[in-house]
């Protein structure tokens, strides 16, 4: 498929009959910029020259209405283009979207966020401008090219003769400047890329920033980032404005060679005042002509580092994909399986960060996941809802690979509460929601409750209607982790993965949830990463993950006798605080939690 088509794939209907009719009207708005110097010229040798001032009014007023059928012509023709342009956009930006939304995590991490957003606005914003100049100039420009070339024949063929000079001295100039120009623009693409990345990140991190006191560092960074782009931009522009001037200069030599060419045929009779009047207007029109095409090739140049960017992200094929023959059967239990898996984040072997992984869980389990930072825990969860796939070996959920589900199927009944609580504009409950939008308010006051969340949300004056600010900036990071938790809840999975997703409440109410899941959810098989033994603690089994490996596998007691790596972990935790005193801590807490409910 050619870039134009891929460009212009699925655009609406109604916006493809405007981009067909502003080019019609223009056509009809360019024969009547064409016609009125030629009625103008029948003013002046005719009508003026005659002293025949009946024939002057009738000829003015058909001149006047050509002009304004024009002028009617023209705002119909902008209004289509506009319509057709915004259309485009709405249109393509729709396309990307939904095209991101089908992204892996590998194929986001390939383009990164702040490239994405940049495709998505600037890029896009740059299409639409060209779309738009396309509809109208491409049109427009050659069409009153050739009907003023053949006016100008129609009225003087030698004198006609100066613009096969002139039009080489526009031409090839022009395709320099673009040829010149294009690579400088995509550089300054990249640096837009560049920048959105540091505000980005800035206006995510600005409590840390605050915190730390780092304004100054942080304002350095984005002077750099905006003088580069201010620098490609210089550069770029520099081959650019040379058009103009070479336009302007073009234009001049074109109307002295007019006026003295055109001046001798009025001496010698060969020509009259009028003609050479109309003449110098059709040669205006045809350099005009000329400077449009140029406009247009200065905005394809802009543009064609921002169509690239764009047909990039539209070529890209999804790295996790569904399987040709998928089953829309969701997986029969919680069962877990990894047989000899081994990933890598960039496809290669000698970078692979987990190492012949093997082994299984039973529906219903509750697994505890240990490792050092880096050690590759979440990495393996990814695995299990093919947020990711393996680099060899196989992932099963309920006895089948899950490369032979249906995503959606397959994600539906894998619940997820990430490392980094994410949480949307909106309501609380809209957010809860997003669990299961068919859920009762019954199940998601539960679902809360067995959370621990259920106690702050009707401490607001809003209760679960509280709006909350952009990913929850008016809620602690323990309240965001609980309502997450209660997010998952509610979708009432078949497997639940817990990504350290208890590190910033105490741990009473860490074993509280424990606790309460265990209660609701006898069915569900629970996948617990956590930095703190005391949250793994009871677990059916533990796995201690190092490097990329499994280092072992058994209940706390049994790793205790026979794991170095966690013993260490337990012994070095337990020198921080009472770790037997703070486990019964939580149980009591526990408990007592469990006995307010009852009464």
């Amino acid at each position: 498929m050619s870039t134009v088509k891929k460009i212009l794939s699925g655009l609406e209907r109604k916006y493809k009959a405007s981009a067909v009719l502003a080019p019609v009207t223009i056509m009809g708005e360019v024969l009547l910029e064409v016609l009125i110097p030629l009625i103008m010229a029948k003013i002046i040798d005719v009508g003026i020259a005659n002293k025949d001032a009946a024939y002057v009014i009738k000829t003015g007023c058909l001149m006047v209405g050509a002009a304004l059928m024009s002028l009617t012509f023209g705002v119909v023709a902008g209004r289509f283009a506009a319509v057709a342009a915004l259309g485009f956009a709405r249109n393509l930006r729709r396309r990307l979207f939904g095209k991101v939304q089908d992204f892996s995590f590998a194929n986001v991490d390939k383009f990164s966020t702040a490239s994405l957003v940049t495709r998505l606005t600037s890029d896009v914003t740059n299409a639409q401008n060209t779309f738009q100049m396309i509809v109208r100039m491409c049109v427009r420009a050659p069409f009153m090219f050739i009907s003023a070339i053949i006016m100008a024949f129609y009225m003087n063929a030698r004198l006609s003769l100066v613009f096969v000079v002139c039009i080489p001295l526009i031409a090839v100039p022009m395709v320099l400047i673009m040829r010149k120009a294009h690579p400088r623009f995509q550089i300054m693409m990249k640096n837009y890329d560049n920048l959105n990345a540091k505000v980005q990140e800035n206006l995510i991190g600005i409590r840390a920033v605050k915190a730390f006191v780092r304004e100054d560092n942080e304002k350095s960074k984005f002077n750099s980032a905006a003088d580069a782009v201010r620098n490609a931009q210089v550069q770029a522009e520099k081959v650019v404005i040379l058009n103009m001037p070479l336009m302007m200069l073009v234009i001049y030599i074109a109307l002295i060679a007019l006026l003295w060419f055109g001046g001798n045929l009025i001496i010698s009779q060969q020509m009259m005042t009028g003609e050479l009047i109309s003449f110098i207007t059709y040669m205006i029109q045809i350099l005009s002509s000329l400077m449009m095409f140029s406009m247009i090739f200065i905005m394809l140049v802009i543009s064609k580092a921002s169509i690239q960017r764009i047909i990039e992200v539209l070529d890209e094929e999804p790295d996790v994909k569904n399987p040709l023959q998928e089953s829309v059967e969701p997986p029969k239990d919680g069962s877990i399986e990894f047989r000899n898996v081994s990933f890598s984040y960039d496809k290669t072997e000698k970078n692979a960060v987990l190492h012949d992984i093997s082994f299984s869980i039973k529906s219903g389990e509750t697994i505890g996941i240990i490792g050092g930072t880096g050690s590759s825990k979440s990495t393996i969860v990814q695995l299990i809802p093919r947020l990711y796939d393996t680099l060899s070996g196989s992932v099963l959920v309920g006895g089948r690979d899950v490369k032979t589900y249906n995503l959606e199927v397959l994600r539906e009944s894998v619940a997820m509460v990430l490392q980094k609580n994410v949480l949307f504009s909106g309501t609380i409950m809209e957010n809860l929601r997003w669990g299961n939008p068919e859920a009762t308010d019954a199940q998601i006051e539960a679902a809360c409750k067995t959370a621990c969340a259920h106690d702050f949300i009707t401490s607001f004056p809003n209760g679960y209607d509280t709006e909350l600010g952009q990913g929850g900036v008016n809620l602690s990071g323990g309240q965001k982790q609980r309502l997450c938790i209660a997010r998952a809840l509610i979708k009432e999975p078949k497997i639940l993965i817990l990504d350290d997703s208890t590190s910033a409440v105490d741990t009473a109410t860490d074993a509280s949830i424990r606790n309460g899941m265990k209660n609701t959810l006898p069915e569900t098989t629970k996948i617990i990463i956590a930095q703190r033994i005391a949250s793994v603690k009871e677990a059916d089994r533990i796995f201690v993950i190092d490097e990329g490996a499994i280092s072992g596998i058994g209940t706390h007691d049994e790793l205790m006798q026979t794991n170095a790596i966690y013993r260490e972990v337990f012994e070095s935790q337990q020198k921080g605080s009472d770790f037997d005193g703070a486990g019964d801590s939580a149980e009591a807490e526990a408990h007592k939690a469990a006995a307010k409910e009852v009464l």
